[in-house]
């Protein structure tokens, strides 16, 4: 990767990306053997300027701030540069902060940047341990001009919209989908892998009934999966996520899609009587209507809890998209006392680091 900051900054654990897919690769092979024993696919990232994502905290040395990461040891190693960020943000880092630099009401007690990037578009996070003030909106706005990004302000009980907080993207799958993604909110790091993902599912899979898709954050796969099926009732706790979603299906003119602000446990709860819940009466939503063949999951690291892996071995098809392969392990040791796996597809969502992202496709035994 030819990066100067490797081995001081913990962001990145190797520089070679050809070595560090190999051992990836055999990890998951030796760790899934007894699971599956045809060809896991695998698929690749860029090797540079992927991640459309990006958090650094800034160090405050006199009256110089520079840019950091926390290392291995949880100590904080000053940086000038990103190579795995998008080429936007890797150009924007250093003019932006030459012109925080510059002025003390926007660089005092400034704690963190963060920034997020689509094709189009740059929303850009600046945290501080103080509250802003009128002086500090005035110059904010200059430096979104300048930059034509747009800028929030945080502190402590305090949120500051310049203009807005959200990002607009594109993912073009044959058909373009188009998604708002809101500041705070979660959102796939790399879009190349995300794409990757995305299309990996949809050749997997072919149904003419009905999709439940548990943890369906702003609608990432959501959308698309709609084209596959009849009608599809999606489910996340996240009021941000939630809010994005919402937006998502209107931008998009789809009408087969029904999205509610649920946990997975709960919506385990709701499909099973043990409570009923006002969310699904207020939008008219009969669990009960539903002819569901397939449920979807992309859980975060900490995996299914034992209800939602009781729920998944009720459908016909599961989709398992899985950041963890320690809690994938430990799942698919249930899931496969009644299903049985038909694909399997290692995603490099996050290289040089040691995290796997995984896609798996079951199907139920005797149909």
């Amino acid at each position: 990767m030819d990066c100067k900051h490797f081995g001081s900054c913990g962001s990145c654990k190797y520089d070679n990306y050809e070595e560090q897919f190999q051992l990836k690769k055999e990890k998951i092979n030796i760790e899934f053997k007894n699971f599956f024993n045809e060809e896991i696919e695998t698929f690749t990232s860029p090797k540079l300027h992927f991640r459309s994502r990006g958090e650094f905290r800034i160090f405050h040395n006199d009256s110089e701030i520079s840019y950091a990461m926390f290392n291995e040891n949880k100590k904080l190693v000053l940086i000038n540069e990103c190579k795995i960020v998008t080429k936007s943000i890797s150009e924007l880092m250093p003019k932006i902060l030459n012109e925080l630099q510059k002025n003390e009401i926007l660089n005092f007690k400034l704690f963190g940047i963060e920034f997020l990037n689509s094709v189009d578009d740059m929303l850009v996070t600046l945290i501080y341990h103080r509250k802003l003030e009128d002086d500090w909106i005035e110059l904010a706005k200059e430096l979104e001009l300048k930059f034509n990004i747009n800028i929030i302000g945080r502190s402590k009980k305090q949120k500051i919209i310049l203009s807005k907080d959200f990002i607009n993207s594109e993912l073009n799958l044959g058909k373009t989908f188009k998604y708002k993604f809101y500041e705070g909110g979660f959102t796939q790091p790399n879009s190349y892998i995300n794409k990757s993902m995305i299309e990996w599912v949809l050749s997997s899979i072919n149904s003419n009934r009905d999709l439940l898709e548990l943890y369906c954050g702003a609608g990432n796969f959501t959308l698309p999966l709609s084209t596959k099926f009849n009608r599809v009732l999606a489910t996340e706790i996240s009021k941000t996520s939630i809010k994005s979603a919402l937006e998502n299906v209107k931008l998009n003119s789809i009408n087969n899609i029904d999205f509610i602000r649920l946990s997975a446990e709960e919506f385990v709860e709701a499909i099973n009587g043990v409570r009923e819940f006002n969310r699904l009466k207020e939008k008219n939503i009969d669990l009960n209507s539903y002819n569901f063949s397939t449920i979807f999951l992309d859980p975060p690291r900490a995996g299914l809890n034992y209800t939602t892996r009781d729920l998944a071995k009720n459908y016909e098809n599961i989709i398992y998209i899985s950041c963890n392969p320690i809690t994938l392990k430990r799942d698919l040791t249930e899931l496969l006392k009644t299903h049985s796996i038909q694909k399997f597809a290692m995603f490099d969502q996050f290289p040089y680091t040691n995290h796997i992202e995984s896609g798996i496709i079951l199907k139920i035994n005797n149909l």
